[in-house]
């Protein structure tokens, strides 16, 4: 019987994974799709927030303020981008200024540290492109950004080589109470095979579909409504457009769409805000991509519309009660939910992962590991290496002197690390996320059938089994000739 259960390979679950690889337990972390980090994690603003905008003593200002600082150390101990850069929330003249300083009293009361209201002036000399009607700003010099793939990663990777089980491709059907725990019911969705699990607890990190999971064991029921948001991306050559992040005046559905650089040197604009009944309805408008360009225009101006190089959606868990729902469900023990977590859930996620893990350890009386391995190396990037670490290096392993991505300037070595490394890459989306191949101005059209030849070759999945994400997303349909 397992110790824990986590539901969701999220940056949540593979948070609470990672805590829990501390402790002398077994663990085994399931997810639907072909790789972790294939839900909400991947599709965000990449905000680390500062914590001034949660209603004081709500779990989303206590784990804001905390997830923010952990981060920070995280980033250095697990290696993964991370940048400080600030947060303005701007205020046009013909918006209320009240609300700046009542989100400057909420932030303090919050321990948000640093906050100010900046005038016009300062501001513009720290954007000047920002737009002719604002007229001030709530500045939080805590404020960051992050690269919400390698970070989701990083949390799996390090959870994986302390122990812990990652079942991908995994669906869990059915949950049931039964003596001394639960039984799981799980179908792998490449063989079609349905198995039993029994388990001590369950961590529940699933996103929009942490409600269904948690209805089945508990008569308190949660009801998570799919709030859409999507995003515009545009190419490094509009990478000094702005340099902190933008927000505007949050409303009742969010903080509007926000203009932020990204750690790897693009620009983002997004979300909008729509709520779906499809739990699965990532698809991108034409309606609400031109909300997200009409609503930036209000907080700066000169956008570089002609650098946009994609766009993509991705789908918060709004739970009905606006906070985030965590700990053990009253009447099923060992039922612990980590739910409803929207924005500013990535922020959060490091401490909502140590309050879930104070409360399962205590469940299950565990005990400490001596061995815990706290440092995790990301994938190599020879381009942040000296001229002579870099020579040494292609010296050493010739493959990081072919380039692959042309745009994005991957090498073949990063994508052999990739698909090698702990919960290697096994799509191409995969390879995306850890190496950056295919994020370039072509978006991948130049790069993938080397890529897909490259992890062919390294996996032995046939080419015609190469997907973008997973079941469903193959490439190849069949050949055009015979060689």
């Amino acid at each position: 019987m397992l110790d824990v259960f986590v539901i969701g390979a999220g940056v949540t679950g593979c948070a609470v994974a990672m805590e829990l690889s501390k402790f002398n337990l077994s663990v085994t972390v399931a997810d639907r799709e072909s790789d972790v980090c294939e839900g909400t994690s991947k599709a965000n603003s990449a905000i680390v927030h500062s914590g001034y905008d949660a209603k004081p003593g709500s779990l989303k200002a206590k784990t804001n303020v905390e997830g923010n600082r952990l981060i920070k150390e995280l980033s250095k101990k697990l290696d993964f981008p991370y940048i400080n850069n600030g947060h303005l929330t701007v205020c046009r003249s013909d918006q209320d200024r009240e609300i700046l300083t009542q989100l400057l009293e909420r932030g303090r009361e919050n321990g948000v540290e640093g906050l100010e209201i900046i005038e016009r002036d300062r501001l513009l000399e720290m954007e000047p492109n920002i737009s002719d009607d604002i007229e001030c700003a709530l500045y939080a010099p805590t404020g960051g950004i992050v690269c919400p793939f390698n970070m989701t990663i990083a949390f799996a990777e390090n959870a994986y080589q302390n122990g812990v089980e990652f079942k991908l491709n995994t669906e869990v059907l059915k949950i049931e109470k039964a003596e001394g725990g639960y039984t799981v019911t799980v179908k792998d969705r490449i063989s079609g095979s349905v198995t039993e699990i029994k388990t001590k607890s369950i961590v529940n990190a699933a996103g929009v579909y942490a409600d269904v999971f948690n209805n089945m064991v508990s008569e308190h029921k949660l009801t998570i409504t799919r709030r859409k948001g999507e995003y515009m991306l545009l190419d490094r050559s509009a990478g000094s457009f702005v340099s902190h992040t933008i927000f505007q005046l949050p409303s009742k559905m969010g903080k509007g769409v926000l203009t932020t650089p990204t750690v790897h040197g693009n620009i983002l604009m997004g979300p909008t805000a729509t709520d779906i009944a499809d739990k699965e309805n990532i698809r991108t408008t034409s309606e609400g991509l031109r909300t997200v360009l009409e609503r930036t225009n209000l907080s700066v101006k000169n956008v570089p519309t002609r650098a946009v190089i994609t766009s993509f959606a991705g789908l918060r868990a709004h739970e009905e009660g606006g906070d985030f729902v965590i700990g053990e469900a009253e009447d099923a023990k060992g039922f612990f939910n980590a739910a409803g977590i929207e924005s500013p859930g990535l922020t959060a996620a490091p401490s909502i992962a140590k309050m879930i893990c104070g409360f399962v350890t205590e469940y299950l009386g565990a005990t400490e590991k001596n061995n815990y391995i706290s440092e995790r190396k990301g994938v190599i990037d020879p381009w942040l290496l000296s001229d002579d670490e870099r020579d040494e290096l292609i010296k050493e392993h010739p493959e990081y002197g072919t380039i692959i991505c042309r745009c994005e300037k991957v090498t073949e070595g990063q994508i052999l690390d990739a698909i090698r490394r702990p919960l290697g890459a096994r799509t191409l989306d995969g390879i995306k996320r850890r190496t950056r191949a295919g994020m370039g101005r072509c978006q991948a059209g130049f790069c993938s059938p080397k890529t897909m030849a490259i992890l062919s070759r390294e996996t032995g999945i046939p080419m015609e089994k190469i997907s973008k994400h997973g079941i469903g997303s193959e490439f190849v349909v069949g050949e055009n000739k015979n060689i």
